[in-house]
């Protein structure tokens, strides 16, 4: 029989329990609040509040007890500076369990575990987080409301709108007879023009005509042929009988 035993033991051994109610307290006094089981919430109150009250004494033996349990000097430090002054007037009752119903699966019962005072900021910032994706989300509907308005207006055009169309398309004819008029008038116009064309159109074929022209062959000059000097003649010297025939005529 179990009579006058109090202690809860959530199925594990000493050390396993002692360590689980541990970390339940660590992550209490970080975050304020925590969601768990009905059985492990209801077991780790007794420990949280009487680490609660060693913070209201502030003494030192207060703080090693308190590490004893946390093991952790940043908690035991948050604890003592930040939470246990906010619970000066308050003479016990630092925790609150909220219910909220079974666990998909194996059907245990889950609460919500806070610390008295604290709950309204997390809410707040709960509240704050919701409100921003709706409002990020508010932009994205309108454009997908407005998509689908689209087609539903022109579906409800009426006939003498959906006739519009069929008279746009009739007006390129118009635009074509315009172009036949225009070149009539060019042709009617064009007598003296065809003439300073015809000119222009001349000269261009000339100049183009020179361009293609094969350059003529240049003709080397060829040097004058200077005759050779002949050496004089030497007189052959001359006979008896014409030296006094030349004598004679003189």
């Amino acid at each position: 029989m179990r009579h006058r035993k109090k202690t809860k033991k959530l199925g594990r051994t000493k050390s396993h329990r002692k360590a689980t109610l541990r970390n339940i307290a660590q992550a209490i006094f970080e975050h304020h609040q925590i969601k768990t089981t009905l059985a492990k919430a209801k077991a780790a109150r007794g420990p949280i509040e009487r680490l609660i009250t060693y913070g209201k004494k502030d003494t030192v033996a207060s703080r090693r007890l308190a590490f004893k349990f946390l093991q952790n000097h940043q908690l035991v430090k948050v604890l003592f500076d930040e939470i246990a002054p906010t619970f000066a007037e308050r003479s016990g009752g630092y925790t609150r369990v909220i219910k909220l119903g079974n666990r998909q699966g194996d059907n245990a019962e889950l609460a919500i575990l806070q610390l008295v005072g604290f709950e309204p900021l997390i809410i707040d910032e709960k509240k704050e987080a919701k409100r921003k994706a709706k409002k990020k989300a508010a932009p994205k509907k309108k454009e997908e409301k407005a998509k689908e308005a689209k087609p539903a207006v022109e579906e409800k055009k009426t006939p003498a709108e959906k006739a519009e169309p069929e008279k746009k398309e009739a007006k390129p004819k118009k635009t074509a007879k315009k172009k036949t008029e225009n070149k009539k008038v060019a042709k009617e116009e064009t007598p003296a023009a065809k003439e300073a064309e015809s000119e222009v159109a001349e000269e261009k074929t000339e100049v183009k005509a020179k361009e293609n022209k094969p350059a003529e062959p240049v003709e080397e000059v060829k040097e004058a042929e200077i005759p050779a000097e002949e050496p004089p003649k030497e007189e052959e010297p001359k006979s008896d009988a014409e030296a006094e025939s030349s004598e004679k005529k003189e």
